[in-house]
């Protein structure tokens, strides 16, 4: 579309403005003719030679006053498509300074013009300079209201939950927009107070008990949730009423739109898992973590990864020294990089690609940068391939993890932390044996070392790499199936942020040799979250979007565990940090075995899970037995959590 130019603009703005005030004008002498018309009785006859006469010595003046009060009232910039309100204020000034003007310049005898006259006349020209203002927004509206019948037939109609200044703002635009092609047919509210009144002439029908009625008795298609100032547990009980409707649900992202002023139906987003969970976000401290890491030079192994970039982002923001991205993976160290350098183009920043299991490339990189804070996320993490390729994970997790340690020992580093996973408890698959046995390192690295080795260990983060959300909602865009491991599976779940924030603080807690454990909320019954996300995006399960058991992976659990019995647990000052007591080992008999597991991996040992699972007394590699004991377990724990009766672990 091509742009207009500068002065045709200004042209256009000059006729309209000029085309306004001879509507002024033209209404400015009517409503006072007819005041004096009103003043004779409406009778022509009736109006006095000498009334007459004063009104036309008088009427022009009169206008050429109006109109200079109205340029300065800029009552001729309004838009006329988006007059409201303010303009309406507008009007009143100016209305108030005329008839202060009125007041003092003419001759209120009686013997110009009536008094009674004046006064209507007065009154008339006001209602009529805003009837002229708002007559074309009446005009646009009425024409979207006929288009829209015209094409009923292929509108959705809407349901709106909140009748607050968001939903008020939402409303406005389903009235007044010509793109949006659904319409708005009741609000939901649970202020009694606004219950059987209207929302910008839309009924509100009622609380959050009657949305099922509703959707049946309006013929609804799709719920927008609009109060993003309410709380996650408010929030999580209302999609919780929509996820039974059937209809696709959109939502405004958060309070801060409201703040913003920046609420629109182009800023509707569709539920995401965690507004299911039910808890409000994690909050840190957000000192702490800045004073331990500012001023530092910081490592991140496997920094272009889900929760390496997370950490690369945090800890950006908290002004280190120098920050170095370590990962093999060139592809996402380069959009971490790229990301990094738009957002904080005066940080040091160094990128470097390279493998945790190469000796040499680890040792220069420590010796060369001399980092002072290493953060240790490189990792193989999933289950179902390290199944398959278990020398990989051992090679990768454990004696990747063991070469970075033992060169954080020798060149002095202050604190490095690895990131752990919920996986390494009671392990029945290669991949948590791994993480275990890292665990089990850096312990007995802090025992050897002046360097401060801790672990962090935390459940399944919401939108991770090969997680469960993304790959559910890639299958409901394609129509299904869906797919979930077993029905009774549950897993505990933290956003990226979250857990990103939680690591970093405890990171400041560390003191060398801890395991701290992340308080993941409740867990979710994954059968449940994909039936959810397929209601709320508008489909019936199993009816739209069939939803298939496929059955329990190599090595994968009903349900996670976060401590082992040995562990015992202490508190932090964070209560969403705890801390697993370190298990009593032998450092020494403990570094024979990790000398036979080397060898071992690069021999590509066929045995190589029974090997692990003499290092690891914990870890069932076959998972029968265990899984056959927790199996009754976990369904009547399932049960419980559907009834909102499943206690914190």
């Amino acid at each position: 579309m091509a742009l207009k130019k500068p002065g045709k603009i200004n042209t256009n703005m000059l006729l309209r403005g000029g085309m306004i005030m001879i509507l002024d004008v033209l209404a400015i002498m009517i409503s006072f003719f007819l005041g004096l018309w009103f003043r004779a009785d409406f009778s022509f006859e009736n109006i006095r030679e000498v009334h007459m006469a004063g009104y036309l010595s008088a009427i022009g003046p009169w206008c050429a006053i109006t109109i200079v009060v109205f340029l300065c009232f800029k009552l001729y910039s309004s838009i006329w498509a988006f007059v409201s309100t303010p303009e309406v204020f507008r009007i009143v000034g100016a209305y108030g300074v005329l008839a202060v003007i009125g007041i003092l310049i003419f001759d209120f005898d009686g013997q110009m013009m009536p008094r009674s006259s004046m006064v209507v006349g007065f009154i008339l020209s006001f209602v009529s300079t805003v009837f002229i203002r708002f007559s074309y927004r009446m005009w646009l509206t009425a024409l979207r209201k006929f288009s829209r019948a015209a094409h009923a037939t292929g509108m959705r109609n809407v349901m709106l939950i909140g009748a607050g200044d968001a939903g008020r703002a939402l409303a406005l635009e389903f009235i007044n927009s010509d793109f949006i092609r659904d319409r708005l047919v009741c609000v939901i509210d649970d202020n009694p107070v606004k219950q059987g009144k209207q929302l910008c002439g839309i009924p509100i029908v009622g609380s959050r008990v009657q949305i099922p009625t509703a959707v049946k008795r309006y013929k609804v298609k799709k719920i927008i949730f609009a109060i993003p100032s309410c709380s996650a547990r408010t929030r999580k009980e209302i999609l919780d009423i929509c996820t039974t409707t059937g209809c696709e649900v959109q939502m405004l992202p958060g309070i801060f739109q409201m703040v913003n002023g920046d609420v629109s139906v182009s800023k509707l987003r569709k539920v995401d898992p965690q507004d299911l969970l039910g808890r409000d976000p994690i909050k840190v401290n957000l000192d702490e973590i800045m004073d331990y890491i500012s001023g530092k030079v910081v490592l991140v192994t496997g920094g272009g990864g889900s929760i390496g970039s997370e950490l690369c982002r945090q800890i950006a923001r908290a002004n280190p020294r120098q920050l170095i991205i370590f990962d093999i993976y060139e592809n996402n160290a380069y959009d971490i990089q790229m990301e990094l350098r738009r957002d904080y183009p005066e940080m040091n920043l160094e990128v470097l690609i390279g493998s945790v299991r190469n000796t040499n490339r680890v040792n220069y990189l420590m010796e060369h940068y001399r980092p002072e804070l290493i953060f240790h996320a490189a990792a193989h993490k999933h289950v179902p391939l390290m199944e398959d390729s278990p020398c990989e994970a051992i090679k990768n997790n454990v004696f990747g993890t063991y070469k970075m340690a033992q060169a954080a020992a020798k060149y002095g580093v202050k604190r490095f932390v690895l990131i752990s996973t919920d996986k390494a408890v009671n392990p029945t698959n290669i991949m948590g044996a791994s993480k275990r046995l890292c665990e089990m390192v850096v312990q007995m690295m802090n025992r050897e070392s002046a360097t401060e080795f801790v672990a962090v260990r935390f459940g399944n983060v919401l939108g991770s790499n090969g997680s469960v959300i993304p790959l559910f909602k890639k299958q409901i865009e394609a129509g299904g199936p869906v797919t979930v491991t077993h029905p009774d599976i549950i897993r505990y779940f933290m956003t990226i942020p979250e857990a990103v924030s939680l690591v970093l603080q405890a990171g400041y807690y560390a003191r060398g040799g801890e395991i701290f454990i992340l308080d993941m909320g409740e867990p979710v019954k994954i059968d449940t979250m994909a039936r959810n996300m397929i209601r709320l995006s508008g489909y019936e399960p199993d009816v739209d979007i069939q939803i298939e058991y496929t059955g329990l992976r190599p090595g994968e659990k009903l349900y996670e565990e976060l401590l082992m019995k040995e562990e015992g647990m202490q508190e932090t000052a964070n209560k969403l940090i705890h801390i697993g007591h370190p298990i009593e080992m032998d450092d020494g008999e403990f570094k024979e075995h990790l000398e036979i597991l080397d060898k071992a991996s690069r021999s590509e040992a066929g045995d190589m899970k029974q090997i692990v699972a003499k290092l690891v007394p914990t870890y069932h590699p076959t998972a029968e037995e265990p899984q056959q004991v927790r199996a009754e377990e976990a369904r009547e724990q399932a049960a419980r959590e559907e009834k909102g009766e499943l206690q914190q672990v």
